[in-house]
Parts: C-alpha cells; sequence; structure tokens
C-alpha cells in the first residue's frame, strides 16, 4: 500500500505576495498608490464597514428590496423615479447649478430681512426683468402640469 506524502510550505505567503507585488510593471506603480490611498481613506471613515455590513447582509436587503418592489406602492415608486430621472436628464448641468446657486443666494437675502417687506416693495420686486422672466417660466411649467392633469381621471 502506498504510503502518503506528507506537505509542507516552504513558502511564507507574505513573502510570496511581497514578491508578486514587486514584480509588478513600473507602469502600474502609480495605479497601486491610487488604490492603497483609496482605501486607506475608505477605511479612515468607515465606508469600508459600509461596504463590508452591505456584502455581509447581501441576502436580508436584497430580500427586503424584493418584498418592498413588489407591493403597489413599490412598483409605483420605482416607476416615479424612473419618470423623475427623465426630468433630471433633461437639465442641463451648468443650469441646473447657476439655479441652485441662486436659490441659495435668494434664501440669504430672506433670512437677512428682518420684517416682512412692504407691499410696494413686493411689487417692485415683481416687475423687475428678472421676476418676470421667473414668473414666465413658472405659468409655462404651471400650463404645462394643468395641461398633463385634465388628461388623468380623478379619483
Amino acid at each position: 500500500m502506498a504510503n502518503p506524502l506528507k506537505f509542507k510550505v516552504v513558502v511564507d505567503p507574505k513573502l510570496e505576495l511581497q514578491r508578486q507585488l514587486e514584480a509588478a510593471p513600473v507602469e502600474n506603480a502609480e495605479a497601486l498608490l491610487v488604490a492603497y490611498d483609496i482605501l486607506k481613506t475608505a477605511h479612515a471613515n468607515g465606508t469600508l464597514d459600509l461596504v463590508n455590513g452591505l456584502v455581509g447582509g447581501r441576502d436580508i436587503i436584497a430580500a427586503k428590496v424584493a418584498e418592498y418592489a413588489k407591493l403597489p406602492g413599490g412598483i409605483a415608486a420605482i416607476r416615479n423615479l424612473l419618470e423623475l430621472s427623465k426630468i433630471l436628464m433633461a437639465i442641463d448641468p451648468e443650469t441646473l447649478d447657476q439655479l441652485t446657486r441662486c436659490v441659495t443666494a435668494a434664501v440669504g437675502q430672506h433670512q437677512a430681512e428682518t420684517k416682512p417687506p412692504s407691499l410696494w416693495a413686493l411689487a417692485r420686486r415683481a416687475t423687475s426683468e428678472d421676476s418676470r422672466r421667473g414668473l414666465s417660466f413658472m405659468t409655462l411649467v404651471l400650463a404645462a402640469v394643468g395641461k398633463s392633469l385634465k388628461g388623468t381621471p380623478e379619483k
């Protein structure tokens, strides 16, 4: 009868990994350093812990998502998100950035007002060229919303 051969590891796994890293092509060195930096940052701010938890709980998470997705409300929510994404895709990012900055500035101006403006001040503000341009846009949006509601049956 044959005698079993004894297997003895002669290579240290850590040394083998170090050898493989040293043998990597020089052109990949910068990419490796960037990857190390990303891993270090992800570890420092807890992102790796989050990813580890998501991977560890993937069965439970997938089951919950599937459970909610098959409900009528879940189906409607997914469809609504897809329709809202069409709106976001139609907006030029530069325009949205400018709108965000303008709205932020307007909120700051509103917070700086210590008392409500007078009716006369509101009328002057409403008749400025910029306000009329904004009102024109809002009336166009309002008309489009009204037109779309005309075709929907009432509940």
